[in-house]
């Protein structure tokens, strides 16, 4: 099995889906019980996501052997800095590659772009990711936002 990852429209029924499964995995965690539809479906009310499409950014998704199974959003600051988000791998698809892939993705987006820097923002319970992003390249900055669930700040130079 191989990965690809390719730009999509956030609101595409896979991406739709993806961004409905990130959304639960990150309030399921942080409520420390399962999200509800409700409040899945609150979150992903007004949450800027048209902001991750062209000339303003991007959506990626990857797929693993066809199959969607990852995703993450670029969204430009000013002309040298974008901010990641959205970055989701389907637990079942982790550990296979596809995280490193999306940042690659991400960065080659970022480069299109002309953007210097990319940041993001992360909690202390999202380990896997915050370890990925370290494996990647990205570091601790100091605070860039005063956002309730932002816990760690991190960017990287490209």
């Amino acid at each position: 099995m191989t990965w690809t990852v390719t730009p999509e429209h956030y609101d595409s029924p896979e991406a739709a889906l993806l961004r409905r499964d990130y959304y639960d995995e990150v309030a399921s965690r942080y409520w420390g019980r399962p999200a509800t539809t409700a409040e899945i479906d609150a979150g992903l009310r007004d949450d800027g996501v048209e902001r991750l499409a062209p000339p303003t950014g991007e959506f990626l998704v990857g797929r693993y052997g066809g199959r969607p199974a990852s995703c993450a959003g670029l969204r430009l600051v000013d002309t040298a800095t974008a901010e990641l988000t959205r970055v989701f791998v389907r637990p079942a698809f982790r550990s296979t590659g596809g995280g490193g892939l999306l940042l690659t993705g991400i960065e080659r987006a970022a480069r299109a772009y002309g953007v210097r820097r990319i940041r993001l923002d992360t909690r202390d319970d999202l380990v896997e990711a915050r370890g990925l992003y370290a494996k990647h390249g990205y570091g601790e900055i100091p605070a860039f936002n005063q956002d309730v669930y932002a816990e760690h700040w991190l960017a990287k130079e490209l």
